[in-house]
């Protein structure tokens, strides 16, 4: 096809895949291609509505017109543009460019606008033919929103419902095209983007759906510092709307807030590239002024109700928490660090603060993960277990305690363990420690007295440490080997002559004659298999050496690693009062913790005294034992 500006009336003429209009005019961002009118994507908007205008003005209509991709590429308004299979825009907006004749022209009446819309009367239309008669004849959806542009309507016509007119051939006035409003914008507002900030005594779900009719859903909210707290959701613009004449009628723009009118102590607000946000700054629980609306986070929880099924329920927190009622009911209470003013009958957890209980532990439990246990009044038929802190009891009675350091006035008929345990008064108990110091030992009724040395298991050390002696022995005999055929190689009398002659030569110290030179290359010939083999035997008997160091090495390694794993270990036991056993009890440091059992494993391993090797039995006096005065004697 030719170039809009020679489009002839009659069917236009075959043409090349895509030809642009003349530049000279605004028509230079739209190509004309065999299978489609197409506009360039890079210009679009003001600079596409004036090509548009151009042919349309010029008596042409765009046929088989795609209008919402027209609007989209005019006035942004309506779905994205569609893509090819490379991502790239393609905005093909009609099917050809055809004539709009005038006597087709003349078809078209005027439209009537009121109230932001365009009204058309439909009746049937004639033309007339070459002889002048006339006919009737349809009009044209394409031809129809061609004549409402140049009449000034440029947006917001109903091509669906002009083609249903007009199909259905029936007279009357239908609304063609209406005004699009503009939607005003949303006033910025805050949501909540965690479902913690409300208390609820609903019972707590679990992850696998079912309730857990023991502990209430949020007793106490509580967040971990960098929560978000409070999103603020910003204003919007809003989106514009359109006359009928395409001009943009402006949305009125919302209301915006300041979000730092929420902060209080423990929250700030936080700019982040999701958007503004209200957060925590500190681990804690959340405190909301109901007057001002402001958020707080708060260090503990203090409550004075106690804790039973009835106050709390079980408690899981993320913070700290003072209690100064009793826990009841076998309750549990998880928490960084955990403070009791009352007795407790029931479970506390501590994740590596501290646990202090300032009355009794009666048929409980108190667990430190990374801290220690203090209780000021009496543990009794109650497990204490501090893995990496200390315990510290006045009076403990049927109890099981273990920790890394344990420090008891009285113990009655417990399963102790640690690794530094004092006890001033046990009876009855089974202790075992790496070092233990007990003031008087006692059997208590029908319960013995055992005491337990915790003695590391180095065999396996042991037997590398063998392993390793026995592989340099046998490097030290392989390389005495390799030096013995290296005499053998060098006392032969060529070798030896040769060895004599040749360094000399190299440092041109000896020069030899023209008549020497070829006697020098024979022995050098004669010589050549055994210098080969010295260089084998030299370069072995080196590896064999490295071997052996490395060796050395290693077996310092172990020496010292052997040494950490004995440490000083210990018993003292200032009286004994009755019949008393002092018992090793082996273990494998690198198996982990030995005292981070259960209370069952520590009552099996610590009551179970069969094949035990007994390192002292006695009814009186006092006994002591450690690793330097054992090791002494044993060097003396």
């Amino acid at each position: 096809m030719s170039d809009l500006a020679v489009l002839p009336d009659a069917a236009p003429a075959t043409v090349a895949p895509a030809v642009r209009f003349d530049s000279k005019g605004p028509e230079h961002c739209i190509a004309r291609r065999d299978d489609g009118v197409y506009a360039d994507p890079e210009v679009l908007g003001t600079t596409l509505a004036a090509a548009v205008d151009g042919i349309l003005r010029s008596n042409h209509y765009l046929e088989g017109l795609d209008y919402p991709v027209l609007i989209k590429a005019l006035y942004g308004h309506g779905p994205e543009l569609p893509r090819d299979a490379a991502g790239r825009v393609v905005v093909r907006i009609a099917a050809d460019i055809v004539p709009f004749t005038p006597q087709r022209q003349a078809l078209y009446r005027s439209v009537r606008i009121a109230d932001g819309q365009a009204e058309y009367y439909f009746e049937p239309v004639f033309e007339r033919d070459e002889e002048g008669n006339e006919r009737p004849t349809r009009l044209d959806a394409d031809e129809f929103v061609a004549d409402m542009w140049v009449k000034g309507i440029r947006f917001g016509a109903e091509v669906d419902a002009i083609r249903s007119h007009i199909a259905s051939g029936a007279a009357g006035r239908y609304v063609v095209a209406r005004r699009l409003e503009p939607l005003p914008g949303l006033d910025a507002r805050v949501e909540e983007v965690t479902n913690e900030l409300h208390r609820s005594d609903a019972p707590r779900q679990l992850a696998n759906g079912k309730l857990d009719l023991m502990s209430f859903q949020n007793r106490f909210p509580q967040v971990a510092a960098g929560t978000r707290l409070l999103r603020k959701v910003p204003r919007t613009s809003g989106s514009p709307g359109f006359d009928l004449n395409g001009i943009p009628i402006a949305p009125e723009v919302g209301r915006d807030l300041d979000l730092s009118t929420y902060a209080a102590d423990g929250t700030a607000v936080d700019l982040a590239p999701e958007g503004e946000f209200l957060v925590a700054r500190r681990d804690g629980f959340l405190s909301v002024d109901p007057k001002s609306s402001r958020i707080a986070i708060t260090d503990k929880i203090v409550s004075r109700d106690g804790v039973s099924a009835r106050t709390t329920g079980n408690l899981h927190l993320a913070g700290d928490y003072e209690e100064f009622g009793e826990v009841q009911e076998q309750r549990i209470i998880e928490a960084e660090s955990i403070t009791v003013h009352g007795d407790v009958y029931g479970h506390l957890v501590a994740r590596g603060g501290a646990i202090l209980l300032r009355r009794n532990l009666v048929g409980g439990s108190a667990r430190n993960l990374n801290g220690g246990v203090r209780v000021l009044g009496v543990a009794s038929q109650a497990t204490i277990q501090a893995t990496r802190g200390e315990v510290r009891l006045d009076r403990a009675e049927n109890c099981v305690i273990s920790g890394a350091r344990i420090r008891i006035e009285t113990a009655i008929n417990c399963e102790i363990i640690g690794d530094e345990v004092e006890v001033a008064h046990a009876e009855g108990s089974a202790i075992a420690g790496r070092r233990v110091a007990i003031g008087r030992a006692a059997p208590w009724k029908q319960g013995e007295m055992l005491v337990w040395l915790l003695r590391p298991d180095c065999a396996r050390v042991d037997a590398a440490m063998a392993q390793v002696r026995e592989r340099m022995d046998q490097f030290v005999q392989l390389a005495a080997q390799r030096r013995s055929a290296m005499e053998a190689l060098t006392g032969q009398p060529e070798m030896r002559k040769y060895l004599l002659i040749a360094p000399r030569l190299r440092k041109g110290e000896l020069v030899l004659t023209a008549e020497q030179e070829p006697q020098f290359r024979r022995l050098a010939a004669s010589v050549a298999p055994a210098l080969k083999e010295l260089g084998r035997l030299s370069q072995e008997a080196r590896t064999l050496d490295g071997e052996r160091q490395s060796g050395m090495a290693l077996l310092k390694r172990f020496e010292v690693q052997r040494f950490e794993r004995v440490g000083a270990a210990g018993v003292a036991i200032g009286m004994l009062a009755g019949e008393v056993q002092v018992l090793a009890l082996p273990y494998e440091p690198d198996f982990g913790c030995v005292w981070d059992m259960t209370a069952r494993d520590v009552k099996l391993r610590l009551r179970d005294t069969k094949g035990a090797e007994v390192l002292h039995a006695g009814c009186e006096g006092a006994w002591s034992w450690d690793t330097s005065t054992a090791q002494a004697q044993a060097a003396s």
